[in-house]
């Protein structure tokens, strides 16, 4: 009899359901939910930086999506039963963290704070603590530097306790409403085997080494005595945190009976320890030593694993963080942090003429043009720079206009600025001993639009190659599951046996074009003059050559 396993996948508008045959990874059964409150699924004020879920949405996201899911895989596989399923993974976005009562009870669903952004889940993408996290980096770098050893030198407004503290600021009585803040990677888990209680929540190791600074050389999470040189009141904070975190082959528990009538799945059936969509979504893609995965959508994120043993600290990744992606391996991730969401501002904000304007025909357009002959270049910080930089403050630039520009052209060059963003990333890992062999994509726009996967070719130098599966990150969870579930069970004792079993590529590839690339590296030279220009207080260099030299090289390609 096949068994099955359920990824919970946790986007920033939706949650997935993704049933998944562990034998061979097929996919029977999914279903997807748009979170209701906010726009979009986002909770959103006047500050342009605030980004908010309420946690009522992934409750009822789970109920919804896990019985549409099991009605599906009923309808694709005949002989299909809920109790075939034996176990379930839960991937979220992240750092997305969560204020709590001592009973692990979101302060969102308390009627007085039913209306208060600060009492909701506090989004990925929420930049509102940049002075925090300016202040965090201080004050680490002056009495703790090991703290930003392993996530790149400096610590982000999108982390953790940059959000933490600035609630704390901004929002006291929330704080002080609070027993403790959980990132919602570990609280879905928790709720689905009632171990929601600060005192019995398990940790990942995923969400906790790569955004809240958490190492077992130092005991965890940082010291209270650190916590309370930024505030008296974080640092009483710190007795409420768990101080052991595990990985994700470890269950959070067994799915209560309560969830189980929910959904109509057996009760008792393990849920994995929850990870970062990103971190399932490599494993969903087949990550291993080598291997570059890239999670392309709104941002990417790009993730790489190292065997155990010494490992550099490499300025400016989000983390190394070892056990956070594979298990007995170094997760490294870095990242952009926006890629899809620079083409959505340009065609829903910038609006450059209807029809003629929507992403189908301005892609259209812009492979029709060669690299180089718009004369323009841009910078991929609309929504700051992840890495290398660490620096929500930068924004886009966009350099060579002309009174002939065209939307086919800026739309091309946008994309072109996103692949020169990730060929840093490429360069910055093997600047420091990580040697990307290959580099596998995924997410919807690698899937959806060969165009952008042609340019990363081209400007990398490099094979793009595509995930088999178009939901790695749902997959990724379903491995997840189907591990913790154990041979025993009729899943598997390691994530290397269930990803040679359930992951694979396409077989289209994308290739680099050698006159393209040419292009390109004289066009990344002048990118990273404008990088290290407006990226750094450090550069000394000169951008006087940059227009013109677009001029010549636009001159020379349309020849």
């Amino acid at each position: 009899m096949p068994k099955y396993a359920i990824g919970l996948d946790y986007g920033t508008n939706s949650v997935r359901t993704l049933i998944v045959n562990v034998a061979n990874g097929k996919e029977v059964g999914t279903a997807v939910w748009n979170y209701a409150h906010g726009t979009q699924g986002v909770i959103l004020s006047d500050d342009p930086h605030l980004a908010r879920q309420h946690p009522g949405d992934y409750l009822v996201g789970a109920e919804k999506t896990i019985k549409s899911a099991l009605a599906a895989a009923r309808k694709s596989v005949k002989s299909f039963k809920p109790e075939q399923v034996i176990g379930i993974g839960v991937d979220t976005t992240g750092s997305t963290p969560l204020p709590v009562d001592s009973a692990g009870m979101p302060l969102a669903f308390r009627k007085e704070f039913g209306r208060n952004p600060a009492a909701m889940a506090w989004l990925w993408k929420d930049h509102t603590s940049v002075a925090e996290a300016e202040e965090i980096t201080r004050l680490a770098g002056e009495i703790r530097p090991q703290y930003l050893a392993r996530c790149g030198g400096r610590y982000s407004s999108e982390w953790f306790f940059s959000k933490v503290l600035h609630c704390l600021r901004t929002s006291p009585k929330v704080f002080e409403a609070a027993h403790s803040w959980v990132e919602i990677a570990d609280w879905i888990p928790a709720m689905l085997t009632g171990t929601q209680a600060p005192d019995r929540l398990t940790v990942g190791v995923c969400a906790a080494g790569h955004k809240a600074m958490y190492n077992d050389e130092w005991g965890g999470y940082p010291d209270a005595e650190f916590l309370s040189r930024l505030d008296g009141r974080l640092g009483r904070l710190w007795s409420h945190l768990p101080h052991h975190a595990k990985a994700v082959n470890s269950p959070a528990g067994g799915l209560t009976a309560e969830w189980a009538d929910k959904t109509g799945l057996p009760a008792g059936i393990p849920v994995a320890v929850g990870a970062f969509d990103a971190h399932l979504g490599a494993v969903g893609a087949g990550i291993a030593p080598g291997t570059l995965v890239k999670i392309i959508g709104t941002s990417t994120c790009d993730m790489m694993v190292a065997p155990p043993g010494p490992i550099a600290d490499i300025p400016g990744l989000c983390g190394i963080v070892y056990q956070s992606i594979l298990p007995g391996h170094w997760g490294l991730e870095a990242g952009q942090s926006a890629v899809g969401d620079i083409f959505n501002w340009f065609v829903n904000y910038i609006r450059p003429g209807g029809k003629a304007g929507s992403h189908e025909a301005l892609t259209q357009q812009a492979a029709a043009l060669k690299g180089g002959a718009s004369g323009l270049l841009a910078l991929d910080w609309n929504n700051g720079n992840r890495t290398i930089l660490v620096d929500q403050r930068l924004t886009g630039l966009l350099v060579g206009q002309t009174l002939y520009t065209t939307p086919a052209e800026i739309y091309r060059a946008l994309i072109e600025a996103t692949a020169f963003g990730a060929l840093t990333i490429i360069n910055r890992f093997e600047e420091y001993g990580i040697k990307v062999e290959q580099v596998v994509n995924c997410g919807g726009i690698a899937e959806k639009n060969p165009l952008v996967m042609q340019i990363y070719a081209d400007v990398t130098g490099r094979p793009m190659k595509i995930s088999r599966s178009a939901q790695t990150c749902a997959l990724g969870s379903a491995i997840a599951g189907a591990v913790v579930a154990g041979k025993a069970a009729g899943g598997y004792d390691d994530f290397a046996a269930a990803q040679a079993a359930m992951t694979g590529l396409k077989p289209k590839v994308f290739k680099p074009n050698p006159a393209a690339h040419a292009v390109y590296r004289e066009l990344y030279a002048l990118y990273r003059q404008l990088h290290d220009c407006f990226g750094t207080n450090t550069w000394k260099g000169d951008c006087s050559n940059v227009m013109k030299r677009l001029i010549e090289i636009r001159q020379a390609v349309r020849k």
